[in-house]
């Protein structure tokens, strides 16, 4: 089975180290507490006036390379492929990208090990991606075809609302890749 697996907050905790960041720099600044998410993106959580400050945390040089890992999660990556899958990370690039992109190799070589750096499939339109299966935290993903994979929700705060989809955690992976 092809598994293509979402690197921000699903290997790499994006939100985890965004809050943290935002609280230390900014401690008297309104500020959404991760379990309070509703919105994929964190930018349309905070008012107008506070997104330069918000944005220019993310596209920081240095940022993506720093994101913790998300408990469970390269043990996890790296048992789906020792049970026979073809694993491949699939991930988006940031908008404004000249930190992220490399910033995303050098997190996988660090955390996964130089043979996943091949392994990273880096796009805007994951519908154009073929695999049996996608994990990833955005709740619903579009783009220029009808995907072929089946989307696997992984647990947010901001995506509890859907519905009819197949919902996991690193933690119950096995069972979830059991029922396909």
């Amino acid at each position: 089975m092809v598994i293509l697996v979402d690197m921000d907050d699903v290997l790499a905790d994006f939100d985890g180290e965004f809050l943290k960041r935002w609280r230390e720099e900014y401690p008297d600044k309104f500020y959404i507490p991760l379990e309070e998410r509703k919105s994929f993106y964190i930018k349309e959580e905070y008012p107008e006036e506070l997104l330069g400050l918000v944005t220019g945390l993310y596209y920081a040089e240095g940022f993506v390379r720093s994101l913790p890992e998300i408990t469970g999660a390269v043990e996890g990556i790296k048992k789906l492929k020792e049970k026979g899958h073809d694993v491949f990370i699939c991930t988006s690039p940031l908008i404004q990208y000249r930190n992220c992109v490399r910033e995303k190799y050098e997190w996988i070589e660090e955390h996964l090990g130089h043979d996943w750096t091949l392994k990273l499939i880096l796009t805007r339109d994951k519908t154009l991606v073929q695999g049996d299966i996608l994990i990833d935290d955005k709740p619903e993903i579009t783009g220029a075809r009808v995907p072929v994979w089946e989307h696997v929700l992984f647990e947010k705060s901001y995506n509890e609302y859907v519905k009819g989809k197949r919902r996991m955690n690193w933690g119950n992976m096995e069972e979830v890749l059991r029922e396909i």
